[in-house]
Order: C-alpha cells, then structure tokens, then sequence
C-alpha cells in the first residue's frame, strides 16, 4: 500500500478522532450544518470516543435518514447530547475504491465498537 494512502488516511483519522467534542457536530432533525458533499465521518460520543466511522456520497444526507449508530447509541442508553459527528468532506466522489481503501484503513486502525464488519488487511 502506498505510504501516501496511509498518510492521507492518518490525516483524515486526526480529523474524525481530534476534533474537539464541541466542535463536531451535533444531533438534529435535519443536519442543515452539515453539508450536501462526499466525505467521511465519525459518529462519536463525549467519553466513550468513536462508536461508528463510514464514508458517503452526501454527509448530510446519510444522516437525514437515519442512522444505525444513532439506535446502537439509544440501545446502550447514551444522552442523545453526549453524541455528534465528526465530518471530513471531500472535494468529490470521484475514486470509491481509493475512498473504500482508505475507510478500511481508518476501520483496522481504530476498530469502532459499532462497525461490525472491518474489512481485513489485503
């Protein structure tokens, strides 16, 4: 794997994972302050850190629909203001195996309690 793949997925994972908790954002009903473009994201929690990481071709889009991170974090009776989104958009979709390289990258590197499936190392 090239070390510039590693590279980018290191900086895109100091994105999701540094970000202050304050500076993610948070839940609602429409996520108008998270934007229409490809990215990555991190649904995280105040304490716990990381629950769910996963790539998109409209971050706020994915989540206007719901989440299956969203009901793990209810199930596991987390305060719906102790949860928010990191968000890395990307300036365009236009290479999903490189995206699908570099979320697995993140995935084995951070292994969140909320994907279930990690993609191994090839």
């Amino acid at each position: 794997m090239p070390d510039s793949l590693q590279q980018e997925a290191r900086q895109i994972l100091d994105t999701l994972a540094f970000t202050t908790f304050e500076q993610c954002q948070p839940l609602s009903h429409n996520f108008n302050t998270i934007p229409s473009r490809p990215g990555l994201y991190a649904v995280r929690h105040r304490v716990d850190g990381l629950l769910y990481i996963g790539k998109t071709k409209s971050l706020r889009g994915r989540f206007s629909g719901g989440h299956k991170a969203f009901l793990w974090a209810w199930l596991d009776k987390y305060n719906w203001e102790d949860v928010r989104i990191a968000i890395h958009p990307l300036s365009a979709w236009s290479n999903p195996a490189l995206l699908l390289e570099l979320e697995a990258i993140i995935l084995r590197a951070t292994e969140p309690p909320y994907n279930v499936q990690i993609p191994p190392e090839s």
